[in-house]
């Protein structure tokens, strides 16, 4: 039995989205009930037309009373009873929201791209409903407007793992798009560096498109770059030489951050360096120890790769001894799987996006959009943001670009009707 308790919960609840997997259950109904595969021997359009006509429209009504609950939740939030809300009930993991979602319109736009109501054969997915829940938040940001600040991971969000922001990636004509309707940028990584060197060679492209760009002075100042999850600031500086520039911490730390004693600090950082060896030790990993001013973190010897399932034991090994230690319980930390390596930060990147807010003179969460491709419940350094901020989950940087020109069109499309 514990063997069974420990496949079924600790290896899998933390790479599963409770509201994602109670939506895709509900949609598995229409799917069975109207979605006809004999048609696969009966090939006709009007028949696959009705099919889709028909399951679109379940799958709708269900999208809009999802949206509902939704709603009642937010209803609950305001009044300070969000655990009694049905939605808490149905899926006790779900956290507050800061907007509406629009799950009814964003599921006819996903499915008239994605062509859900056409499959006979495969039920709504993961994905499925991940990109139509993307599409809900960015809806709602879009029509209760304006979109005040975006923020960006780094890694497997803007760029490949391990890659730069090149000038050629095609995401760099979008974010500036963003700063020319009036958009602040936000870019939150777990890459902690001091020198404002280190972080243009990871966003040389961006800086030197912003730099020869024809925004004003004042737009280009628009940019942050939140180091280490959220110790160290850099700003965008036309007169630097890295087109970066250091922020002094009284900048924009949140009071709550001025508290953090660094023995708590150093303190934490020892126990999760003594995790990661004992680790390394025992799970006969070929790794190199990492330590830095505010992290600590394995990455493989050279020639050699983590498979997922150690990178994964190593982080809730180490996640769960910061958790049960007495500096864990008064300092906020964020250990992470990065790909091929493991990572323990001080804070999180709820902390660097509220940081981010901060900065640009106070923005809300619900003008806020935090976009990153780790929101799993454990390992995953993206899920904090929730707490901060509106948020997108998406899977690699083509679905970064895919979302920003989303909120283009939609945003035209908003304008339109407001004319």
């Amino acid at each position: 039995m514990t063997t069974r308790y420990r496949v079924e919960y600790a290896l899998k609840t933390h790479r599963r989205d409770q509201l994602i997997e109670w939506i895709k259950g509900l949609l598995a109904v229409p799917f069975v009930l109207h979605s006809q595969p004999t048609a696969v021997w009966e090939p006709t359009v009007e028949s696959v037309d009705h099919m889709a006509m028909t399951a679109q429209r379940r799958y709708a009504e269900i999208m809009r009373d999802v949206e509902e609950i939704v709603n009642d939740h937010i209803a609950h939030q305001k009044a300070g009873t969000q655990n009694r809300s049905k939605l808490k009930l149905l899926v006790p993991s779900v956290a507050n929201f800061f907007t509406p979602l629009a799950l009814h319109d964003a599921f006819i736009w996903q499915d008239q791209r994605r062509f859900i109501s056409y499959r006979r054969f495969v039920p709504p997915s993961f994905n499925d409903i991940r990109l139509v829940l993307n599409t809900a938040q960015v809806m709602s940001l879009v029509r209760s407007g304006p979109l005040e600040l975006v923020t960006f991971d780094g890694d497997v969000t803007l760029y490949d793992d391990g890659q730069s922001l090149s000038p050629d990636n095609p995401v760099i004509p979008r974010i500036l798009r963003l700063m020319r309707t009036g958009s602040k940028i936000g870019i939150v990584t777990a890459a902690g560096y001091t020198e404002a060197r280190r972080y243009y060679e990871r966003l040389y492209g961006l800086l030197d498109a912003i730099y020869t760009s024809a925004l004003p002075d004042s737009t280009k100042e628009n940019l942050v770059v939140l180091g280490g999850e959220s110790n160290f600031c850099f700003k965008y500086a036309g007169d630097s030489p890295d087109l970066l520039k250091l922020v002094p911490r009284q900048e924009w730390l949140l009071k709550e951050m001025v508290l953090w004693e660094e023995s708590d600090i150093t303190e934490l950082l020892d126990i999760a360096e003594a995790s990661l060896r004992d680790t390394v030790k025992n799970m006969r990993m070929e790794a190199i120890l990492v330590r830095k001013e505010r992290a600590v973190g394995i990455i493989p010897k050279p020639g050699y790769k983590f498979c997922r399932e150690t990178l994964e034991e190593t982080v809730l090994i180490t996640q769960k001894i910061l958790e049960l230690s007495e500096v864990g319980r008064r300092l906020p930390f964020c250990a992470f799987n990065g790909g091929n390596d493991v990572f323990v930060d001080i804070g999180d990147k709820s902390w660097g996006v509220l940081a981010c807010q901060r900065f640009f003179d106070g923005i809300e969460g619900g003008k806020t959009l935090h976009i990153g491709d780790q929101f799993l419940s454990a390992g995953a350094n993206d899920f904090k943001a929730r707490l901060a901020c509106t948020t997108a989950w998406i899977a690699n940087p083509a679905e970064t670009v895919q979302l920003l020109d989303e909120i283009a069109e939609l945003d035209e499309i908003q304008q339109r009707k407001t004319r």
